[in-house]
């Protein structure tokens, strides 16, 4: 990987976006949610999204095979399914509860608010319930995206450092099933470590 603006993008974007999920609400209660932070949170990600599926992308820059041609579709197939993700689980949802909470009258807007949460594939989940067809196809595509993006530098001579960093980067969301503390920040933390580590060995 080159270095200059190109790795300071490639290592600061999922950086920042590990930092940004450490203050994303867990919600335990949607009823309950701080929906300031929810709010900017999601609106956020929107951005962050797509611009940490472009830094897993560039991780491989340059290099051929299989690996790193599987590590470029991983990430964008990751990109598009958690913006969808994203708007629909969290930035709508957080809409209507900012409307519940402005009426007064809350628990009248339980069923609309429910009907978008535990969507089997726009939705975050419900109890009782298969994980949601967006949120499990992005996860799965990160997955083969950072180990991909691992195998291509693991063949390209890099060290077991950055290796291993997308290994756990990969397996963050299956392991932890929330892009909120820990599975996010570790999961995109670990790609900008990465990155960086990439970026310091290689040769000018």
């Amino acid at each position: 990987m080159n270095r200059g603006p190109e790795a300071a993008f490639v290592a600061g974007v999922p950086l920042a976006l590990a930092v940004l999920e450490i203050f994303h609400p867990h919600p335990h209660d949607l009823f309950h949610l701080d929906l300031t932070a929810w709010m900017a949170v999601h609106y956020l990600q929107i951005i962050f999204f797509p611009l940490v599926a472009v830094a897993l992308a560039l991780v491989v820059r340059g290099r051929r095979g299989f690996a790193a041609g599987a590590c470029r579709v991983g990430a964008f197939v990751f990109g598009v399914t958690w913006v969808a993700f994203d708007t629909a689980a969290g930035v709508t949802t957080g809409i209507l509860l900012q409307a519940a909470q402005a009426s007064g009258t809350p628990e009248a807007w339980r069923a609309p608010v429910m009907a978008v949460w535990a969507h089997p594939i726009v939705g975050s989940g419900a109890p009782d319930a298969a994980p949601p067809l967006l949120a499990v196809t992005g996860s799965l595509a990160w997955t083969v995206g950072c180990v991909a993006a691992a195998v291509a530098l693991r063949r390209g001579g890099s060290s077991w450092i950055p290796v291993v960093l997308l290994v756990i980067s990969g397996a963050s969301f299956f392991v932890f099933r929330t892009h909120a503390w820990p599975g996010g920040p570790i999961a995109f933390g670990a790609l900008g470590l990465a990155a960086a580590w990439d970026s310091r060995t290689a040769p000018a």
